[in-house]
């Protein structure tokens, strides 16, 4: 076994990192787009399409959006505050969304995560929309302690409408909350909210054929709504424009052959309307991009329906219970119901954000915040694809920009690794080798090295598996390996060509395994493997059946080096769910931003 300086013979040494003494501030990230030359409507549209989240996700949007008709257009978007579920709650309420779709098919429930409405939908310029959600703040703020907890709710069902309905004296004291925050955005944002003045409630399900009544009130009649909920309020907007139209998603991507005719992105959201399909043939529709505002026809079957909500953009979400809860979450809802305390994301300060250094960015994020109702931390898990050589992109210093760049983003957000495990591969150890260097946390946190976390042996090239380095090689090669570990599923347990059924319990039972075997002994795990690995490791870890393989193989095309994504165990329950990570993905060139609301978060 060659040493480590041989392993890397034409890799230039690291170059040490020039100590700087602060960070120069730039001002809020609509000076820094105005200080690259873009027009304050379009920053400001920018800013407001995308939630507000950072000045890259603004530039990327504008760009798409270069030849967009509407771009100019002053129209604004339009706002909605609505309580959503948390914690316990919000997973029964999901289980029954899933359950419910499954067993009967979609209905207008389906639509718009579970939620209570508490104004109708009104307009905000986008030059106000900061001080709206100021106006959210200051209002959640002064309800601190006086907001009521447990809601109790009572369930309703008729011929064609199952929800959980708020009991009316409590019913009034969230109305005085929604009438609190019609005051303070009308003071501040120039504003008219009006607060919802029918029955506040859930709805569960509606618009569905009368067969299904009995099987979707005996879904329904399995929520416990005694469990634990911390009540979020939360602010949206949608583009006001497709508000009555059809939301379709992109399955396949389409280079248009005519001129008449719109590209598709996979994951892209068409809006549709019924009213301008008479230009379209039989097979194809009219639409319009959400990602560049684009119109044209397009293949029907590149397309399936999209719930309404997956184009809303979060702007804020605050906690009544949890002073520390994120003002500004920013973001496209990608059709999930996470745990709301974790669906926020607390962003750097968009002013610390030098213009120059636009081209590649790793978001340091918040760290994991626990449970207000529990004082012991929750249980995590990172998955992580290995990273890449990407000379092309990087240069000759691509080991440093790339891997340690993932690590010092996990310190940054003073993230701590207790344990970690890796696939052999050897690309998967230098990757975990690496993040654990920008963590500093290398020669004191051991890698696992676990052939079960190896990919679907299906994908392999060749006759046999790879002769994998063993770890005491690799820790003569000065790599951070354990080399006294010893695998739950070792080497010789590995076929070729396994089936998709074989490698998926696989997956599984390794995961389930090494986190039984950590949880006496550390909270935080992080495994480092491939982009398979993303989705076979967590999904039956959160109580969901498999995917079929064709699925299963489209989610994994999704996921880019270094994609990450984590778990957390609810309670004691051995029920983890998806969390936002405490780091953004590393993003460049051809390496697209990931999503895992959007990727790994599929019905």
């Amino acid at each position: 076994m060659a040493a480590k300086d041989e392993l890397y013979a034409k890799v230039t040494p690291r170059r040490q990192r020039q100590s700087r003494p602060g960070t120069v501030k730039h001002g809020s990230s609509l000076d820094v787009l105005l200080s690259m030359g873009f027009p304050k409507t379009r920053a400001l549209k920018a800013l407001v399409s995308t939630g507000g989240r950072n000045v890259q996700t603004a530039c990327d949007w504008l760009f798409s959006h270069v030849d967009d008709p509407f771009l100019d257009d002053p129209l604004p978007r339009e706002y909605v505050l609505y309580l959503r579920p948390s914690g316990p709650l919000l997973h029964q309420l999901s289980h029954f969304w899933q359950q419910s779709r499954a067993m009967c098919g979609k209905n207008k429930a389906h639509n718009i995560f579970p939620h209570i409405t508490l104004c109708q939908f009104f307009m905000c310029a986008d030059a106000k929309v900061e001080a709206l959600c100021e106006s959210l703040q200051t209002v959640v703020g002064q309800w601190r302690g006086r907001f009521p907890s447990p809601l109790p709710l009572e369930l309703y069902t008729s011929s064609n409408f199952i929800g959980l309905f708020v009991e009316e004296k409590v019913a009034d004291v969230l109305k005085s909350f929604a009438a609190d925050f019609s005051t303070e955005a009308a003071a501040k944002a120039e504003v008219h909210v009006e607060p919802h003045k029918k029955q506040l409630h859930v709805t569960l399900a509606y618009h569905f054929p009368t067969n299904h009544l009995s099987s979707l009130e005996k879904l329904a009649r399995g929520v416990d709504v005694s469990l634990g909920c911390d009540w979020l309020a939360v602010l949206f907007s949608r583009d006001i424009r497709f508000a009555n139209h059809e939301t379709l998603r992109v399955m396949y991507p389409y280079a248009p052959q005519n001129e008449d005719e719109l590209e598709l992105a996979p994951n892209d959201f068409i809006f549709m309307s019924s009213m301008e399909q008479g230009s379209a043939s039989e097979g194809w529709v009219y639409g319009t991009s959400m990602s560049t505002g684009l119109s044209g026809l397009l293949p029907e079957n590149y397309v399936s329906r999209a719930d309404e909500c997956d184009t809303w953009v979060l702007h804020a979400s605050h906690s009544f219970l949890n002073c520390t809860s994120p003002t500004n979450s920013g973001g496209a809802m990608g059709g999930s119901f996470l745990d709301g305390q974790l669906d926020g994301r607390l962003l750097d300060d968009p002013g610390l954000m030098d213009p120059a250094s636009l081209n590649v960015i790793c978001h340091p994020m918040q760290m994991l915040r626990t449970n207000s109702q529990s004082l012991l931390p929750k249980r995590a898990l990172f998955v992580c694809r290995h990273g890449e050589r990407m000379d092309v992109v990087f240069g000759k210093h691509w080991i440093t920009q790339c891997f340690d760049a993932k690590g010092e983003a996990l310190f940054d957000s003073h993230t701590v690794i207790d344990f970690v495990y890796c696939s052999p591969s050897l690309r998967c150890v230098q990757t975990a080798h690496n993040i654990l260097r920008g963590l500093q946390q290398d020669g004191k946190t051991k890698i696992r090295v676990e052939p079960g976390l190896f990919e679907w042996t299906k994908w392999v090239s060749g006759t046999s598996l790879p002769a994998w380095i063993p770890p005491t090689e690799l820790a003569a090669a000065n790599f951070s390996v354990d080399t006294t570990y010893r695998p739950h599923i070792p080497i010789s347990k590995l076929t070729m060509s396994e089936s998709y059924d074989t490698y998926i319990s696989r997956s599984f039972q390794v995961t389930r395994e090494i986190l039984t075997e950590c949880k006496s002994l550390g909270n935080t795990v992080l495994i480092v493997a491939h982009a398979s690995s993303l989705e076979a490791c967590t999904r039956q870890m959160q109580g969901l059946s498999p995917q079929n393989s064709k699925d299963f193989v489209q989610v994994v095309r999704k996921i880019p080096y270094l994609g990450f994504c984590a778990c957390e165990e609810m309670g004691e329950t051995g029920v983890w769910q998806l969390v936002d990570p405490p780091i953004l993905p590393l993003t460049h060139g051809p390496n697209h931003s990931f999503n895992w609301r959007e990727t790994l978060l599929q019905d």
